[in-house]
């Protein structure tokens, strides 16, 4: 069974959504269908070769830092006025162009930071409660499906993009291996989910 192309729907796009940075509804429609295209061709090339594809092939946690990589990269050559972050694991992921020095911001705050998950909803783990543009894309992974030449591919089904502020966050308990993370509390999340982009 050959390899499916997906793409967004365009009626389930929210036109009314409130853009920063001179973002446009298009840029983030050019930019998921980049992702798309990307893995149709690898998936393809993938199955005539009779291999898994790469989405079952990915860890879950694998697959959402090639996302966010993939997404941060996409959207950077599809706005208008953002670049990726050149900072190493700096923050925000995409900042406005000339606003730090080579593009470069340890902890800065013009930007957005970019997120993906599986979570329903958008709620996400960040390194920790600041004031930022945060978009988070919620996307599935068909892994169950039997044959699995049957599978539907990765498929994006919201998109939120949102100003968030410290006091939007909870900070999570850490255990004695784990790193200290936060997490948008209920009215954080609810404040994020009014600026939607996109829902199935």
């Amino acid at each position: 069974m050959p390899v499916t192309r997906n793409s967004l729907d365009p009626a389930k796009v929210n036109t009314a959504a409130v853009l920063p940075f001179e973002l446009r509804i298009q840029d983030f429609l050019l930019a998921t269908q980049d992702i798309y295209d990307f893995f149709y061709d690898v998936n393809t090339s993938l199955v005539a070769k009779g291999l898994d594809r790469l989405d079952d092939m990915l860890r879950p946690a694998i697959m959402s830092g090639v996302l966010s990589d993939m997404l941060t990269a996409s959207l950077a050559k599809h706005s208008r006025t953002l670049a990726v972050n050149s900072y190493f694991n700096g923050h925000p992921d995409l900042v406005v162009k000339g606003m730090y020095p080579l593009n470069a911001a340890k902890a800065g705050e013009f930007g957005v930071e970019i997120k993906t998950t599986r979570k329903t909803g958008g709620a996400v783990d960040t390194h920790g409660a600041r004031n930022q543009w945060m978009c988070v894309f919620v996307y599935t992974v068909d892994n169950t499906s039997e044959p699995a030449t049957t599978r539907r591919p990765m498929s994006f089904t919201e998109i939120y993009l949102g100003e968030v502020r410290v006091e939007d966050f909870r900070k999570n308990a850490r255990g004695e291996l784990g790193t200290r993370t936060a997490t948008l509390h209920a009215k954080g999340i609810a404040k994020l989910r009014t600026n939607w982009l996109y829902r199935l």
